[in-house]
């Protein structure tokens, strides 16, 4: 029978070996989940930072409780924490099952849920549940949850369903039960990552640069370069031209713009608004016609 348990209730485990199983829904924006598990001791803190069991440290020395890693099923993603509780150290008075977020508020994290299972002789993968749990965030902005705990009842266990969260992540509540970070080291691994991100050549596209011209025999002048559009390819020993004057012919064989064709030499053709010059010879014996009346002053 699986038993459906709400916040602070507690179910009896007759089972020597037990399977926590953190799952949840995956989808855009969702965190991943990481499951781990804290070994208290009678005072209620880790007897050394070796009893805490998390994805950097997967096994306990003692071999009874490890961590199984993440697998997807057909409801969702899972990560899983397994417990020889048969063979927990007797030191050891409560085992917390924890879920994290890597910096991520448990208000973005859809369908969470602890599942217990027998796995003594192993579990089958159609195998019902013992008991599950809907982990709800009371907040919001947690980004670690103890999800329950495993503890010691008399000469058997016992599971609790805790939901109880921590906004300063899987470190706050290690710390909390006498895990000890370095908090130098950290500074020392995060300054030596800044420092190495600061000296990386900074990252750019590829660089365009423009072809050199090539390069011009000693003693020979450059080449003309290709003329700019809509103007004639000059010559190659230029003749220098003046600009003529306003309203007279140009003196070039090229006509300026809107002016005729310079004269032949024959004198034929007249420059712009002048007559043509006079080319024949006057007559000698011609004789002006008689004027009329002169006035004679007084």
């Amino acid at each position: 029978m699986t038993h459906a348990m709400l916040k602070g209730s507690n179910v009896p485990l007759e089972a020597t070996t037990v399977r926590a199983v953190l799952r949840w829904t995956p989808g855009q924006g969702v965190p991943d989940v990481d499951a781990s598990a804290l070994l208290l001791g009678p005072g209620g803190r880790v007897r050394s930072d070796e009893d805490f069991v998390f994805y950097n440290q997967p096994r306990h020395p003692s071999g009874k409780v490890w961590r199984l890693g993440k697998k997807r099923v057909a409801e969702g993603l899972t990560d899983t924490i397994q417990t020889d509780l048969s063979g927990v150290e007797a030191g050891v008075s409560r085992i917390l099952l924890v879920a994290s977020a890597d910096g991520v508020t448990f208000d973005r994290v859809r369908a969470l849920r602890i599942l217990l299972y027998d796995a003594t002789d192993g579990t089958a993968p159609d195998a019902e549940p013992l008991a599950y749990f809907d982990v709800k965030p009371e907040t919001g902005g947690e980004t670690a949850l103890i999800c329950g705990e495993l503890y010691r009842r008399n000469e058997g266990w016992k599971f609790r369903a805790l939901g109880e969260g921590y906004t300063n992540g899987l470190k706050g509540l290690a710390t909390d039960f006498g895990i000890s970070v370095d908090e130098s080291e950290m500074a020392e691994e995060s300054a030596a990552t800044t420092q190495q991100q600061a000296s990386a050549p900074p990252r750019s596209g590829p660089e365009v640069s423009r072809p050199l011209p090539p390069e011009q025999p000693t003693g020979v002048p450059p080449q003309p370069s290709q003329p700019a559009y809509g103007y004639p390819q000059p010559s190659a020993t230029p003749t220098p031209a003046t600009q003529p004057a306003y309203g007279y012919p140009h003196p070039t064989s090229q006509p300026a713009y809107g002016y005729p064709p310079a004269a032949a030499a024959t004198g034929a053709q007249s420059g712009y608004a002048f007559p043509p010059p006079v080319t024949v010879v006057p007559d000698p014996d011609f004789r002006l016609p008689p004027q009329g009346p002169q006035f004679i002053g007084r």
